[in-house]
């Protein structure tokens, strides 16, 4: 039995958690014993099995915890900050990452590679999982204390596992001395998804109307909300019928919502927030949209697929592998007025909406969750380094 360990930098907000969870969910337990470390500690919810080892580096506190325990929380926080920043990376490998497993994985960009590249663990297979386009949105710089050690760190490992072509491609220009790279698209339980999706639409913040638009993801910049918003008010200006529902959550919200409340935009715009289960609201919708800056391989995307919902999206990685050139939903140029233009060509004809709805039910079908994980089993499993 393989010992796993993998690395991330939290265990809520985005993509690569929620490919995550459907990993550790569906590891055979005959074959694999495993770990999970958080870079920052998080609530351990459901979604993720109880079968696991879960530790952390830093810690948390809430303000119904004691005086005391909220300064003692503080000041080992502190303290380890200082060995990430200031000493050698091995020292944080030394001091936080549990021993004694056979594969240490990086599961994400950033923290968690820089402190498994550092590994001293001899007898390990070490693996780096790619989930963005780093050539577009580096912005992991916050975690290196350069480009140059970044990219030395990618060195350390035996393995680096990219989730599109288009993110492999831009690891190889960062990168060009990186010679384990491989693609692994990221599994997606479409089963699960389909039976969660059944669930009623009860939320009083899901807004219905003629054209229900739907959006999944963190809200940061990445996602491009901050310039769908505009979009959506200039289409609204112009007379065309639809509200927008976005599901997530992130550091974004509070300017999101002051735009929405500036421009009267309530009545068609609903910020949701966070929900564990966002597919039942996605079925109940008629489009999704990614206003993407930057993406590695859209959960999101494909998760709309396979619950048959036309898609228009910005051109990012992975969005030509998932949609062929337009075949199976409308891809636009990565700026505003694509967008825009590719909105507008939508909300005016229902019937193209239908026919990529009949596409998108042919294409999510293409999805197969035994096919991805019989690839990460296969790799965890190997002996080669």
């Amino acid at each position: 039995m393989k010992k796993v360990l993998f690395v991330m930098n939290g265990l809520y907000g985005g993509g690569a958690e929620n490919v995550l969870q459907t990993v550790l969910s569906h590891l055979e337990r005959d074959s694999f014993e495993i770990g999970v470390l958080s870079v920052n500690q998080q609530y351990i919810g459901p979604e993720y099995p109880e079968d696991i080892y879960y530790s952390y580096i830093f810690g948390h506190s809430s303000s119904s915890d004691s005086i005391m325990k909220r300064f003692w929380v503080k000041c080992i926080n502190k303290f380890k900050l200082i060995v990430y920043d200031h000493l050698s990376t091995k020292w944080s490998y030394r001091l936080f990452v549990p021993k004694g497993y056979d594969v240490e994985i990086a599961f994400i960009e950033g923290y968690a590679t820089r402190i498994i590249s550092a590994s001293t663990n001899k007898h390990s297979r070490k693996i780096a999982w790619v989930h963005i386009d780093l050539l577009n949105n580096h912005w992991t710089d916050i975690a290196y204390r350069s480009r140059s050690e970044e990219a030395e760190a990618y060195t350390k490992f035996d393995d680096v596992v990219c989730v599109s072509e288009n993110v492999l491609n831009s690891m190889s220009s960062i990168n060009p001395s990186l010679h384990n790279l491989k693609v692994i698209y990221n599994p997606v339980d479409d089963v699960s998804i389909r039976e969660k999706a059944e669930e009623s639409v009860a939320d009083s913040k899901f807004i219905e109307g003629q054209i229900k638009l739907v959006s999944v993801g963190r809200l940061v910049s990445q996602k491009g909300y901050d310039r769908l918003l505009p979009i959506l008010k200039r289409l609204h200006d112009e007379g065309y019928p639809f509200v927008m529902n976005i599901l997530g959550d992130g550091p974004d919200r509070s300017e999101l919502e002051r735009f929405i409340s500036s421009n009267e935009m309530e009545s068609y715009v609903s910020l949701m927030g966070f929900t564990s289960n966002p597919y039942p609201y996605v079925k109940a919708s008629d489009l999704f949209v990614c206003s993407s800056r930057s993406e590695g391989y859209s959960t999101a995307v494909t998760e709309a697929l396979i619950l048959g919902l036309p898609v228009i999206t910005t051109l990012c990685s992975g969005m030509k592998e998932l949609l062929g050139d337009g075949e199976y939903g409308v891809i636009v140029d990565n700026d505003d007025a694509s967008l825009l233009d590719g909105l507008r060509r939508l909300l005016s004809d229902e019937t193209m909406i239908n026919n990529y709805r009949k596409k998108s039910e042919i294409r999510g079908k293409d999805f197969s969750l035994e096919r991805q994980m019989r690839r990460i089993e296969e790799l965890l499993l190997s002996e080669e380094c």
